[in-house]
C-alpha cells in the first residue's frame, strides 16, 4: 500500500476537523477546515483512501508543512 502524507499549504487556525482515523475518503472530500486571513479554507483529500492517521482539534494552530493527515490507498 502506498501512503499519502497530506500537509498544510498554509498557517491559520483550524475551525473544524471532518474525518477522523479509519475513515475513508475520496478525493476532493475535505478534511479539515483551516482559517486563514478571516477566510476559510478547505483542506482536502488529494487521494482516495483511508486514513490512518490524523491529529488536529479545533482551534489548534498550524504552519505551512504541518502534517493534516496520512491517507492509505
Amino acid at each position: 500500500m502506498a501512503q499519502e502524507n497530506v500537509e498544510f499549504p498554509i498557517t491559520g487556525k483550524i475551525t473544524s476537523v471532518n474525518v477522523k482515523t479509519g475513515d475513508a475518503v475520496s478525493e476532493g472530500d475535505i478534511i479539515c477546515l483551516l482559517e486563514s486571513m478571516k477566510m476559510e479554507n478547505p483542506i482536502l483529500a488529494p487521494v482516495g483512501g483511508k486514513v490512518t492517521k490524523i491529529e488536529l482539534a479545533v482551534g489548534q494552530v498550524v504552519e505551512v508543512g504541518d502534517v493534516v493527515a496520512i491517507i492509505e490507498y
